[in-house]
């Protein structure tokens, strides 16, 4: 109900900002429109916001009875403070359930489409990161590569460096002046290369101006940032971030940060759900109204250190985990003060 009353709003306001760009090209229609950016936007947003919808929709609800005053003849029939939260339980539960699905399998692939549209048609950039430097990637135990600089829109490299180990001894080395991504192929074209076989009792060097050969990365393995890790649904995103890790990848919180957000976001939906019964159930002077302004206060504040966590979580310094986690564990100890205190009673 509350999302109802949310998503419309959201939108109007979105479309009054956007219909100039839509209008700019010709063969957007309003069909694909509504299926590719409206649609998966109700989605992303409708999930992120769903535990603070039901935070509200609980102050309300419990708001409504307490000045009722049926939560007095509760509370004279001596059920407890803990029977009484069984109901609200349930309901959140079910949100979690459904939040946890969406966040972690459906989400992305709408993150993908929406993000998809939003760059063809709204922002026009391929890749937030265009130009790379110094790269790094270890593609297995004992394989590397060095690459001094590489362009994302013309897959291009130049100074490339691929080395195998065997232990600490180099076993052999190739390297390169440019390197290019045939996209078609899946392989790579390496132009004035030379190759070095480090044997027992001497070396053995090849020189070319070219070959076509595979590693065991492609160009998106070289880039990190937000939105790829936003379209991955979280069993890929885990299998990317343990296979970055084995390669050396050196700051790897903003993944981190998108996949454990997927789960702390949901489980939010207890600790708020708990808060709501806790402040709604008393009958206050201001009725309603009171009520559903300290919420509103709640949610902002609770939004307001979600978003610092997660810029502070994507940092090279902190633990990811933490972080995200951090609203959660400072409003779950303002929860269990809550309880407690109702339980008293």
């Amino acid at each position: 109900m509350v999302l109802s009353l949310l998503l419309p709003i959201a939108i109007a306001i979105d479309v009054s900002e956007k219909v100039d760009k839509f209008l700019r090209f010709q063969e957007l229609t309003v069909a694909t429109i509504i299926k590719d950016y409206y649609l998966n936007f109700i989605i992303i947003f409708g999930n992120t916001f769903m535990p603070l919808a039901l935070f509200l929709a609980v102050i309300f609800f419990t708001s409504k009875i307490a000045s009722n005053t049926e939560i007095i003849a509760i509370h004279s029939a001596k059920i407890s403070f803990t029977r009484f939260l069984r109901p609200y339980f349930i309901g959140a539960t079910i949100v979690t359930v459904i939040a946890l699905f969406m966040n972690h399998f459906v989400v992305p692939n709408s993150n993908k489409t929406f993000e998809e549209f939003h760059r063809a048609y709204l922002t026009k950039k391929k890749f937030d990161t265009d130009y790379l430097t110094n790269v790094n990637l270890q593609l297995g135990p004992n394989d590397y590569i060095f690459l001094k600089n590489y362009t994302v829109t013309s897959n291009m490299g130049y100074n490339f460096s691929y080395e195998k180990y065997d232990g600490i001894e180099l076993k052999y080395k190739l390297i390169s002046d440019n390197i290019r991504w045939n996209e078609k192929d899946s392989t790579f074209i390496l132009t004035q290369f030379k190759k070095r076989f480090i044997l027992n009792d001497r070396d053995s060097i090849e020189y070319g101006t070219r070959i076509d050969t595979t590693f065991n990365f492609t160009p998106k393995d070289l880039i990190n940032v937000d939105y790829l890790a936003k379209e991955m649904t979280s069993i890929k995103l885990n299998s990317f971030i343990k296979q970055a890790k084995q390669r050396g990848v050196s700051n790897l919180n903003t993944y981190l940060v998108e996949f454990h957000k997927r789960t702390s976001l949901p489980i939010s939906s207890y600790i708020l759900t708990f808060i709501a019964v806790a402040l709604a159930s008393k009958k206050r002077r201001g009725g309603m109204g009171m009520n559903l302004a300290i919420g509103i206060t709640l949610m902002f504040v609770y939004v307001f250190f979600l978003k610092i966590a997660e810029v502070l979580g994507a940092g090279s310094n902190t633990n990811s985990f933490l972080m995200v986690w951090s609203p959660n564990i400072i409003f779950g100890a303002l929860a269990i003060y809550l309880y407690f205190q109702n339980a008293k009673n």
